[in-house]
């Protein structure tokens, strides 16, 4: 399975990305996984200094770095038949005039979805935004880039770019009052009519 798991903060992509993660070892699978390599600072890889010398880059080098992380994961995504990719290009075409690089637009996503593999699947995972401002306050992250002024309008940021994409295999997941373990499954009822022979092969099995 090849995926793109976008949406604002604290709509669950992480935690679907660590299920699908266990739930193919189960199997056999090993799914490279990409979450926190597009925000700044990644806080999954890099120490307490490098977060905070990443956070302190100039604006234009920012840009930089991100545009180059999208295309070196062009390859990832090439090679890696299961491979999940929080974020990815769409995030970045998001947060990144919005966040990092103010001014600076992000003009290359239709030409890095021109070379992502067909059978690439993007989800776009939502969540009401009481409950994403909900989220945030019971359990805040490090580094949190969105306000809850700006939950409405980020997300309907992400809803424009999900069904503008050039993606033909879209899966949208509303996460509003789907407890965490629950959404594994969730997920593997939606995706199912987007899979290619290979991935209904593992998942035929599944009593979804």
């Amino acid at each position: 399975m090849r995926l793109i798991l976008i949406g604002p903060e604290y709509v669950g992509k992480t935690t679907l990305a660590n299920a699908l993660r266990d739930w193919g070892k189960a199997r056999g699978r090993v799914f490279h996984m990409d979450d926190g390599d597009f925000t700044i600072p990644d806080y999954h890889h890099l120490n307490k200094a490098e977060q905070e010398a990443m956070v302190a880059l100039p604006p234009v080098l920012k840009e930089r770095f991100q545009r180059m992380v999208i295309y070196y994961h062009l390859d990832v995504i090439s090679r890696w038949e299961d491979c999940i990719l929080g974020g990815y290009h769409i995030e970045q075409k998001i947060y990144g005039p919005r966040y990092y690089h103010p001014g600076i637009p992000v003009t290359f996503e239709r030409y890095v979805e021109s070379k992502l593999p067909h059978d690439t699947i993007l989800v776009n995972m939502t969540a009401k935004p009481d409950v994403i401002r909900a989220r945030m306050k019971a359990e805040p992250h490090p580094y949190q880039l969105l306000k809850p002024s700006e939950v409405e309008e980020v997300q309907a940021e992400f809803e424009r770019e999900f069904f503008t994409s050039w993606i033909t295999r879209k899966v949208t997941l509303d996460t509003s009052y789907v407890q965490p373990e629950q959404l594994l499954k969730l997920f593997l009822q939606a995706v199912r009519p987007k899979l290619n022979t290979r991935d209904l092969l593992l998942t035929g099995e599944e009593r979804i």
